[in-house]
């Protein structure tokens, strides 16, 4: 079930996911304000644009390992289909951070140094996704969904740029979701599932980090006056090994492994 679909006061008073969808809900709200923050002055600039593949090309990079890693745990044992979906969801994904790379080729750049609060995110996910793998899974469900709901119209508005076209926003189109409904399907997956009492918090304070840690992340892609914009300084460059990735990549490459 989608956000779009919120469940009325008895149905969610038997919807274990219900604090969930809440999250979703207002993390779309909160974004949809850096948006229309972003958007007070005029389009999306080239350069707000740029700052955002770059974060989306340090958030995605090796993201396949997150859910390969909450696949293997043995809380999944027994919930084989969920295994399979993320399994699939980790091949689906893992190539995108370099879609990000190849729209930034297309205005001749290459990624800007990984930003503070994606290396905070990284740091965070990967100190616990062993041992409490369903702080990730909430996360994930917040960011598959926060450009949908009350975020969609600014979302919109924001992506019609006149600078963009087709050659520099196939990581965009991705994330549309149109083809590939990740945002409904990882909330579907979830529904399927009986979750003991401690997995759903985990799940629930799992989306509401995902929310600020995100939330941080935008607003230093469209505010290069954000105080966390202050750590970029002498922060490393991406290395000759991720560049040689980046030139080398083929968007055929995408569904090569199929």
């Amino acid at each position: 079930m989608s956000t779009k679909d919120a469940p009325s006061a008895p149905a969610a008073a038997q919807d274990p996911l219900h604090p969930l969808h809440l999250q979703i809900a207002a993390a779309q709200g909160l974004f949809a304000q850096v948006l229309e923050s972003a958007l007070r002055t005029g389009p999306v600039t080239v350069e707000q644009y740029c700052r955002y593949l770059s974060m989306q090309y340090h958030l995605t990079r090796d993201v396949q390992a997150y859910f390969l890693c909450i696949a293997a745990n043995s809380a999944l044992a027994k919930r084989r289909k969920l295994r399979r979906f993320l399994c699939d969801f980790a091949n689906e994904e893992e190539l995108h951070y370099l879609v990000a790379a190849n729209d930034l080729l297309a205005f001749v750049r290459k990624p800007l140094a990984e930003p503070l609060d994606v290396t905070l995110w990284h740091s965070y996910f990967r100190s616990v996704v062993m041992t409490r793998p369903f702080l990730r899974l909430g996360a994930a469900a917040v960011l598959e969904n926060i450009s949908a709901g009350v975020a969609r119209e600014p979302a919109r508005r924001a992506l019609s740029a006149p600078f963009m076209t087709r050659e520099n926003t196939k990581f965009l189109v991705l994330h549309q979701h149109e083809t590939l409904p990740h945002g409904e399907q990882i909330l579907d997956a979830l529904a399927a599932q009986p979750f003991s009492q401690q997995e759903l918090n985990d799940l629930f304070l799992g989306a509401r980090q995902g929310t600020v840690l995100y939330l941080r992340m935008a607003r230093w892609a469209v505010d290069d006056q954000d105080l966390s914009c202050s750590a970029d300084q002498g922060a490393p460059e991406v290395s000759s090994t991720q560049c040689r990735e980046i030139d080398e990549f083929q968007m055929s490459q995408l569904a090569s492994g199929e």
